[in-house]
């Protein structure tokens, strides 16, 4: 950290010997374009955010978008930042918080999406603990795009279900409505069908996790 002393510039005095007795450090704009080479390595939350001991069950989460948001935030896969990715076409906003798994992987190479049911919403980048409670089967423009269905596990509110049929129907009416007619005008079809009991969250949950396992394996081999 800098010292206010180190930002204060040196006073100009015609003594000589005053002079030589200035700090020895180098000039600030020096030290901060020294400080611009070094490289440092940030933590990657798809692949350094454990995915926590209670997986499949409960884990870790990242949140990419808070809900009421009509922006897309998702993750930079290779710089592990939250990026804008674009605002949605259609008027709505998401119901839910929405993001990703750490340390999971699906057929389409991106992390296992999620929808976490809670009270209020949270800042993108933040990850929290989620409880799985049931999965929404999705084809996106032809290819599956399955989301788990989670509610907070620290929302005394929400934490104490354990299985979609728990929910309200129209809470689950609402979300298939949303992810039918979110990219509807930038003419892309989503088809969504019944949503599935927790179990079947778990085996989800469970084979990308594998999956993921596999690509780091095979990773290494090479």
């Amino acid at each position: 950290m800098l010292e206010v002393a180190d930002m204060v510039p040196p006073i100009e005095t015609p003594d000589k010997t005053h002079v030589s007795q200035q700090s020895s450090h180098p000039p600030l704009n020096e030290r901060i374009l020294s400080s611009m080479t070094r490289r440092s390595v940030a933590a990657h939350p798809w692949h350094d955010l454990e995915i926590g001991p209670g997986a499949p069950k409960i884990f870790n989460c990242v949140i990419e978008i808070g809900k009421g948001s009509k922006v897309k935030y998702e993750l930079d896969k290779k710089t592990g930042l939250i990026k804008v990715d674009r605002v949605l076409y259609s008027s709505v906003v998401y119901p839910h918080n929405y993001g990703f798994i750490p340390r999971t992987l699906c057929e389409d190479n991106d992390p296992l999406d999620v929808l976490i049911i809670m009270q209020e919403p949270v800042l993108p980048g933040c990850f929290l603990r989620a409880k799985a409670i049931g999965v929404m089967p999705m084809i996106d423009q032809g290819e599956k795009d399955d989301k788990i269905i989670a509610v907070c596990a620290d929302d005394p509110e929400y934490r104490h279900y354990n299985d979609i049929k728990e929910l309200p129907p129209h809470r689950l009416a609402e979300i298939r409505r949303f992810f039918e007619d979110y990219k509807k005008n930038e003419n892309k079809e989503v088809a969504v069908n019944d949503f599935l009991p927790a179990s079947d969250a778990y085996k989800a949950v469970q084979h990308s996790m594998n999956l993921y396992a596999d690509y780091i394996v095979e990773s290494l081999r090479r």
